[in-house]
């Protein structure tokens, strides 16, 4: 059951105590959504990172710097746009002075999922775009795979549109030129089809 929406800064005090998992302990801190109280467009992603887990906000290390040039060449205004993320504290093995991420288990992305409802029912966007698994999983309370379920809308079950989509870090981390540029481009895609639903949107 969701629970009753609140404000998004008191929603955001409430999480920085968050102690559903265990990911709190070696996290710097939570690291909740940011954006526009009643964005048109939330992008979900799957965790912070070394650079998030510091600075307390998303997508603001590598990953989030590719977000925002796709965001551009689609045409979405990431100013208008609410970012977050599926699990809120930075998951992590450390080698020597190096913080090594670690991808979320389902336990964790369950405990947090209470935070993504309730950022949703707060925000109330006309589209969620999950990028990565993480991120889909939690949005559909499923594992929902990338390739089968990319580059289309596609109802949830509480009756909100989603768009899925790869996570920018994994456009990071492809190691083929040709293969990077040419994901980047479907992921520009992707998003260019949450602007035009979002046009259509206003047209409505």
């Amino acid at each position: 059951m969701t629970a009753s929406p609140l404000s998004l800064p008191r929603l955001r005090e409430e999480a920085a105590g968050c102690r559903a998992c265990l990911l709190w302990k070696n996290a710097t801190q939570t690291v909740f959504g940011e954006g526009p109280a009643h964005a048109p467009i939330m992008l979900v992603g799957e965790q912070p990172g070394d650079k998030e887990d510091l600075a307390g906000k998303p997508f603001v290390g590598p990953a989030g710097q590719m977000l925002d040039r796709a965001l551009k060449e689609a045409g979405i205004d990431r100013g208008k746009v609410y970012v977050t993320n599926a699990v809120k504290h930075f998951k992590f093995v450390p080698r020597g002075k190096v913080r090594l991420h670690q991808k979320p288990n389902t336990a964790e992305i369950r405990a947090c999922r209470q935070w993504y409802e309730r950022e949703l029912a707060t925000v109330k966007p006309t589209l969620v775009v999950a990028m990565g698994a993480t991120a889909a999983q939690s949005v559909f309370g499923r594992i929902t795979p990338i390739n089968k379920n990319r580059g289309r809308l596609i109802e949830t079950n509480d009756g909100h549109k989603a768009l899925v989509t790869v996570h920018p870090s994994y456009l990071l981390r492809l190691p083929d030129a040709d293969a990077k540029t040419r994901e980047y481009e479907r992921f520009v895609d992707d998003l260019k089809i949450a602007a035009t639903q979002l046009t259509r949107d206003k047209a409505a």
